[in-house]
């Protein structure tokens, strides 16, 4: 069985770690599975909206920890492996956000550490009650020093500093509250509310979602005279596509638009 699972429904693309056993735990192999599958979904135009969600009790619960342990046995202790590792893991974070399509996880039972840079890395999260989350790994004298660029990019800078000096778990309600996810719902309703979500981004027209969300991160980073000339730039490239001509002429005429997508 596929380590990740990826299955397809209409527009929308669903990804399932699936490695109950080990917590859905960001090992070599995991990595490398969600990389291909962003890699493919980049190019692949059918697509306007991913889910990621974790099979099993939990999202998922961060780096494999028994892996990193192995990759000490080299002899310079472990330090290329590992500086590859964070290497490979950031790569793969980037990825999400660099995706032409918008990235929701579905969260459940916790994320932590890495997963809960995962969580803050997608571009918007679902999570059900009772979910946990944490930046956890001072607790074994690992700062969570990638999640937190994640983390700290989600939720207000002492709030963030807090999770990663003290390894304390918030609720989901309280995640919510913060920003690092943006609903909480019933367990039972979590995959169907997701999807929902995910099929209500995957209407509206692929092109604008895609320049509008390379243009969210991108603007983020400038100053605001800066960021307001870029975005008016990208909005006037958005005004010549034909589809955003469509669709601006059935609001006036009052029909759906005739998108080719």
């Amino acid at each position: 069985m596929a380590i990740l699972e990826r299955s397809d429904n209409g527009a929308v693309a669903k990804l399932k770690m699936n490695t109950p056993e080990r917590l859905n735990a960001l090992s070599d192999e995991m990595l490398a599975a969600l990389q291909a599958e962003f890699d493919a979904l980049r190019e692949d135009s059918s697509v306007r909206a991913v889910v990621l969600s974790g099979e099993g009790k939990a999202f998922c619960a961060g780096h494999d920890l028994k892996q990193m342990t192995a990759g000490r046995q080299a002899e310079d202790g472990g330090k290329a492996y590992f500086e590859d590792l964070f290497g490979r893991c950031t790569q793969m974070m980037l990825s999400i956000q660099s995706l032409p399509q918008p990235v929701i996880a579905q969260v459940h039972g916790i994320a932590t550490a890495a997963g809960c840079q995962l969580v803050a890395t997608c571009d918007l999260a679902v999570a059900a009650e009772g979910t946990r989350f944490g930046v956890n790994g001072v607790n074994i004298g690992l700062f969570c020093s990638t999640p937190m660029v994640a983390l700290s990019r989600n939720i207000p800078r002492k709030r963030a500093f807090e999770m990663l000096t003290t390894g304390d778990f918030i609720s989901a309600e309280k995640a919510a509250e913060l920003g690092l996810i943006n609903r909480v719902v019933p367990e039972m309703l979590l995959e169907h509310e997701t999807i929902a979500f995910a099929n209500q981004l995957a209407s509206k027209l692929g092109s604008a979602v895609k320049i509008g969300k390379q243009a969210f991160y991108k603007q983020l980073e400038l100053p605001v005279e800066q960021a307001y000339a870029y975005a008016g730039e990208v909005m006037a490239q958005n005004m010549l596509y034909r589809d955003t001509e469509e669709g601006i002429s059935a609001f006036i005429e009052k029909r759906p638009p005739n998108w080719r997508q």
